[in-house]
Parts: C-alpha cells; structure tokens; sequence
C-alpha cells in the first residue's frame, strides 16, 4: 500500500524545530492507499470496536479517549490559526536515460515496514481547488548541475516536503557531482512516500550543445527543452522547477491546475515580472521574441503526452534554428527558446496567476502575488527498541539515520599521481568552527570534515565560509554536512562520514581541536612510500601533545617542540587525567627516535593514525564521550595492524571548553554505566567476529 494522508484523521502537536516544524500525530488513525489507489484507514479505534474480545472496559477507555482527542484537535485548531496569523504565504518564490531510483517510501511496501507518522492538517482551501486524489502521484522535474545547485534543491525540496500532502516523484536531470551529492541527501533522509530518480544530464547534452547560450546556467540551462523525450514515455505531465524557487504552499494545488488545461495547451506558465521582453531596458536591448512580457520558466506545468503527439521536438528545434539566424545565441537559455515557440503558437500556453512564480529578482511586479501560508507537515521515523531499557537512548543512536549533504561547498581535487597523497579526515559541531583557518593553514593538502549542524547552523557556517579569505582560497577541502538528529553527539558516524568520501589512497585519522605540525602533509608522503603502506597493514603514529595556553608560538621543528616540553608549555596528550590513552606511543623513546619504531597495542590505547583508505570503520554504538576510538584502534590490531610511531611528527591539541558530552560522562552516573555496557557488548562481538585474537581484549580489559 502507499501512503496517503486523510486530514479529517489525524490529530497534531508540535514536537519540534525543522527538518521543518515538525508536527507530529497525537493518538491519529493512519490513512494508506491500497493498490488501486484507494484510502483505507487503519485505525486502532475501529478496528477495536468489531473485535470479539471489545468489552464494556474497552468501551469506557475508548470514551475517554474520544474525549482526549477532541481536546487535543481543539488545541491544534488553535495552533493553526496562529500560525496562519504568523505567516504570510506566497507559493513559489523564484531566489530515456535512467541512471538510479532511490525511495524513502516507495509507494508500495505494506504497513508493517512504515514506522513513520503520517502527519496532515486540514486546508481551508479544500474545497475550493480542483480533485487531487488524496493517493496520486505528483511528478516534479528539476535540472541541477554542480555543488551550489546541489545545494539549492535541498532548499527547494524541503519547502515542498514542508507542506505537501500527497506522495512526490521526483525525477533529477543531475551530473555525476549532483547525483553523488544528492543521491546520499535523499538515501539519508528518511521521508516517507517519496521516489527520486536521476537521469544523467552529461548525456543529454549533445541535444543541446548546438545552442549558443550566453546565461550563467550554461547547457545545463537549456535541458529543459527535451525533458519529453528524456523523461519515461508513460509518465504523462509533470512540474518543472528551477532549483531556486522556494514552495509555500502544498504542490498539490499546482498540480490540480492540470484539470483547467483546455484544447491544445500544454505549457502552463507564469507571465514575466520584468520589462525584459519588451525590448526597453537598455539601448540596442533586443531580446528574443515573445508574446508581450514573455513567460518565465522557473516553473512550468508540462502536459507530456501531448507534447508528444504535437511533435514538441521538431517544434522547438525547427523554431531555435530560425531564430538563432538573427540572434546568434540565447540570452536566458531554455526561456528565450520557449518564448519563441509560445509566439508562434500561443494556444499552447495555459497562463498560471503569478503568484506560481513570484520572481523577486530587480525591477519586477512580483509584490502583487503574495498569499497567507497555512498547514505545515512531517513525519517522525519511530524507533522499535524496548523503552524500559536504561540506556535506550544510547541504542537507539545507533540506528538512527541522518540527513546527509555531502560536498555542502565547491569541492575539486584531484589526488597526487604518485599514489601518496593523504586526506586530513575531521569532523566538528558549530563550537569548534574557529578551528578550521587555523587547519587550513597547517595542512596544505586535501581535507574531509564531517559538521554536524542544524539547518540553520548550516547556513551560518555558509556565510562564515563565504566570509573567510582562507576557507575560499581552498578547493580541497570537502564540507559534508550531517543535520541534528537525536540527543548524542554522534562522533563515529561523523568519522565515518568524512572518512568515505575522501579521493586520497591514505588517511590522517585527526580530530578538529589538533594543529598539524607545519609541513606534515609532505612527511608523511614521504613516510608512506618508507614504510610501504600500499602492501602492508600499517597505522603510523602522529605522536599527539598538547597546551594549556589559548595563545601559543608554534614549535616549527622536534627540537623547538622538546625545548617547550622540557619548559611545560606543553605536554604529552592527557598526561594530566588519561595516561593510558597515549603512553603506549612511548614518549621517552619518541624523543631520541630518528627512526620509526614499532609499538605494541595495550588498553585503552587511541592514538592519531595515518592507514589506507580500506581500514575498517569506526563502531556507530559509541557516541558523545567515551571510547569512540579505542574501539577503533582495537580493531586495527585484531586485524593484525602493525603500529609504527613516526619520529619526526607531531600534533598539538588546542585547548577549549569542555564539550557537553564529555559533561554528562562526568556527572551522570548512568551515562557511565552504559558506556560501560556499550563497552563489553563491542567486546563480545569482538570475540564472535575474530574468534580466538579477540580474547586478549577480555583479558586487558579485566586487568586493566
């Protein structure tokens, strides 16, 4: 059954912030569609009422809950009228060759595999709108192309989520950089009833690559033009979107604008809001032909088969070729080539109300389209741990899934050709982004850091990025941003992420607060050809110390560094309050080392490594404080991991704030017992993976 949503059926509350406001379903009954796309409710309470086993007792609790229902709808029908006060609406505000279908929900599993909420609210426009059935399909079209466009559609996507009832289809015209990106966005975002297929645009392009076209959207610009025959042969209409509009209001109501296409028209569309088309802007201004103002296609509404039948094809193609005689080349890409078309046939076009289309760019008529907003929706995935269970929270950490936007600024890199290049991985929350210049400046070579943000920590840190001389000077560096999600910081995901999108055969397995001793990157290339790492199981050592002071002079070499330790401006990393943590690294013989030396693993050992790009992941169960590479470290060595320390490499820990999570460990007696927990279920199955290797961590770890 897929999933479809009943207004009159469900009762919300605010539970949360965004992934939108979230509004999730207090006691509601649950509304699918069957296969021939009709609603069926599976509400506890009916189906309660026919049972043998419905007793007076059920009755009376059924009664009181009734009661609790209409209680709760009265308070949300509050809810929506002050949000309804609060917001002022404007629907959309402008700012053949398949290649992978991903699905959050597909539209066809049975109920057991949702765990979502279905959420709805009512809409007072209801009635006044063209049918669309509560379980149709709405197919929305959008060419995107790079890392900011990439970006751009997940504004976009979340203003249709954000108030869309029905479930969405939607079909991604990307290159590779889009699809990689957002094709990990939608895997990761787990929202119901929503299908995305891509289709390579790198492909299409020698369809419009004859086209002279001087807009900064470039060919990407023009693809639009032959969506007919790029998107499935039976998919009969669909929207069309450019990746900066903004939707404030549910797609539906767009799409049942479908229903008022009369006779021959294909194309629906908003007229223009600027004077460009009328040709007075500028002297000698001439722009392409079109019908007055002309038609803006930042959104248009495409009936598909018959654009078909009409020969779409021939149609634009016959029309580009005679006007490109006089003009030479497009000025706004696909727009200038559908104007000319809509000049010669006019009855193609059904013309949308602007309020479709506001485009709030310089000298346009966009503030006569505004409208109120009203109905926010969205879902919240249910866990199926046991709840009686003291460290739930913790559990179910581990399989929660994240939103993930990988590549969140440009990216572009391409590896040393001498196979030793190494990617600095990293990951950081908000109140370690100081950090990051000063790394830039300390590690030349390429960078993967993970930030775990809320979305609009996200676009804080995009205009501390875009404000920094030094973040944009680097291009190899890669932002990949993991959204808020649950109460833990969730450090091993983060890890991982970073650590699997790197482009680099080797790693530098850091953390954000450590500076880099200057020239590092270049020694331990170096290094990785001396030890051999491409055809051995190595982790070298990055030997870690650190200051107690915000202010420090940098040791440029081991000496100045050993000067500074033997005057206590620094120490070995956590002499103070973890020994254990770096002792095996064996500092006293660090000092004299002009080789690299070999260590033997002990417990509790986490130092800083540099591996190959294949070494294992970091284990999801740890997360906040506590264990999170120790564990990482014991697995290396079951696998048999030699440890080599690299005598003439140092990092240098910053100091900060103590971090929330290492907060709680220190004062929640619970939080340690269930690090401690965590701990010997990681070694059991430690044990049943390796077998007998695995039992010398049972032994350490009891006499340690």
């Amino acid at each position: 059954m897929g999933l479809c949503k009943e207004p009159h059926h469900v009762i919300m509350a605010v539970w949360g912030t965004w992934r939108g406001l979230r509004l999730i379903p207090v006691n509601a009954s649950l509304v699918f569609c069957s296969p021939d796309g009709k609603p069926v409710s599976l509400s506890p309470l009916e189906s309660q009422a026919h049972s043998p086993r419905y007793t007076a007792s059920s009755q009376r609790e059924r009664e009181s809950l009734e009661v609790r229902m209409r209680e709760v709808e009265e308070e949300n029908r509050a809810l929506r009228r002050q949000l309804s006060l609060a917001q002022g609406r404007a629907p959309a505000h402008r700012r053949g060759n398949h290649s992978k279908t991903y699905s959050m929900e597909e539209g066809t599993g049975d109920s057991e595999n949702l765990r979502a909420g279905i959420v709805a609210g009512n809409s007072s426009e209801c009635g006044q709108q063209p049918v669309v059935e509560k379980c149709e399909t709405i197919h929305v079209a959008i060419v995107c192309a790079g890392y900011n466009a990439s970006r751009d559609v997940v504004t976009l996507v979340k203003s249709v989520l954000f108030h869309r009832r029905n479930p969405l289809h939607f079909h991604l015209i990307a290159d590779s950089i889009a699809e990689q990106i957002l094709a990990t966005l939608f895997q990761t975002w787990m929202v119901p009833a929503v299908r995305v297929d891509f289709y390579n645009a790198d492909e299409l392009k020698s369809e419009v690559s004859w086209i002279p076209n001087k807009h900064y959207s470039g060919i990407y610009g023009l693809m639009k033009l032959v969506l007919t025959k790029t998107l499935p042969a039976n998919l009969e209409r669909v929207i069309v979107l450019d990746t900066d509009i903004t939707f404030a209001t549910d797609i539906a109501e767009l799409w049942a604008v479908f229903h008022k296409f009369k006779g021959q028209q294909v194309l629906g569309l908003v007229e223009n809001q600027s004077d460009w088309y009328l040709g007075n802007l500028w002297k000698n201004h001439r722009p392409w032909p079109a019908l007055g103002r002309g038609y803006n296609t930042g959104v248009i509404l495409l009936l598909l088969d018959k654009l078909r039948k009409m020969k779409w094809e021939q149609m634009w193609r016959l029309t580009a070729e005679r006007e490109l005689m006089g003009m030479l080349s497009t000025s706004l890409a696909d727009q200038d080539i559908f104007n000319a078309v809509i000049k010669q046939n006019p009855f193609l076009v059904y013309q949308l109300p602007c309020f479709w289309n506001v485009q709030l760019s310089d000298h346009t008529r966009s503030e006569q389209c505004y409208r109120d907003v009203s109905d926010l929706k969205l879902q919240k995935q249910l866990s199926e741990l046991d709840e009686d269970d003291l460290c739930y929270e913790f559990r179910r950490e581990r399989f929660t899934v994240h939103r993930t936007h990988l590549y969140f600024l440009h990216y572009e890199y391409e590896p040393a050709a001498d196979s030793t290049d190494v990617t600095l991985v990293a990951q950081l929350s908000m109140d370690r982004l100081q950090m990051l210049e000063a790394i830039c400046k300390h590690w030349e070579g390429p960078i993967s850091l993970a930030l775990y943000l809320s979305d609009a920590e996200a676009q804080q840190f995009l205009r501390y990025a875009q404000g920094s001389e030094v973040l944009m000077s680097r291009h190899n560096v890669g932002y990949h941003i993991v959204y808020k999600e649950g109460q833990f910081y969730p450090v091993n995901l983060l890890r991982n992420v970073a650590m699997k999108h790197i482009s680099t055969p080797y790693m530098f397995l850091s953390d954000i607060d450590f500076l880099p001793m200057y020239g590092l990157y270049e020694y331990l290339r170096k290094s990785v050809i001396q030890l051999d790492l491409a055809n051995t199981k190595k982790a070298m050592i990055v030997p870690a110390f650190e200051t107690l002071r915000y202010r420090l002079s940098f040791p440029k070499s081991k000496a100045e560094l050993l000067s500074m330790l033997d005057m206590g401006t620094l120490f070995t990393f956590r002499y103070h309050v973890w020994t254990k943590g770096h002792a095996p690294t064996n500092f006293a013989k660090w000092r004299t080392a002009t080789t690299p030396y070999r260590v033997e693993w002990e417990a509790d050992f986490e130092p800083y490594v540099v591996v190959r790009r294949d070494c294992p992941e970091y284990d999801r169960r740890f997360v906040g404080f506590g264990w999170n590479k120790v564990a990482h470290i014991m697995e290396l060595d079951v696998q048999e991991y030699e440890f080599i320390v690299l005598p003439n490499a140092y990092m240098i820990h910053m100091p900060h704030a103590p971090s929330f999570d290492i907060t709680k460990f220190r004062s929640n007696k619970q939080y340690r017992i269930c690090l401690k927990t965590l701990k010997e279920e990681f070694q059991q199955d430690m044990s049943r993976r390796y077998g007998f290797a695995a039992l010398k961590y049972l032994t350490a770890e009891n006499n340690s």
